[in-house]
């Protein structure tokens, strides 16, 4: 059994920055693939990053593209998400999921633990 702990989360202004962090227990992380995944208020849960079980391939959502970093640090066991030039509409709960499989996973369905989230919220 895996758990998996966000921390992170704030309010930000647009533009700004935040670092979300994911600390898996039980086990370390590069056991997992590891994704992030976001649900705002009315909407359906969507994929937003993954980094293979290796940490060699990550993925993104296009609307994050080139604004978010995935990335993991295996002598700390953590894996964060580093989010610039923030906009309202990143504005969700943001999750920290693990996947058995070995690739950078897109679908929540590939996920086999997830974290209870942690509340990301950007103002204009």
């Amino acid at each position: 059994q895996v758990q998996l702990v966000e921390s992170g989360g704030g309010s930000v202004q647009a533009g700004g920055s935040l670092r979300l962090s994911c600390a898996p227990s039980g086990r370390t992380f590069s056991t997992y693939a590891m994704g992030w995944f976001r649900q705002a208020p009315g909407k359906e849960r969507e994929f937003v990053a993954a980094i293979a079980r290796s940490g060699g391939t990550t993925a993104y959502a296009d609307a994050v593209k080139g604004r978010f970093t995935i990335s993991g640090d295996n002598a700390k066991n953590m894996v964060y998400l580093q989010m610039n030039s923030l906009r309202p509409e990143d504005t969700a709960v943001y999750y920290c999921a693990a996947s058995m499989a070995v690739v950078a996973a897109k679908s929540s369905w590939q996920y086999d633990y997830w974290g209870q989230g942690t509340q990301v919220t950007v103002s204009s």
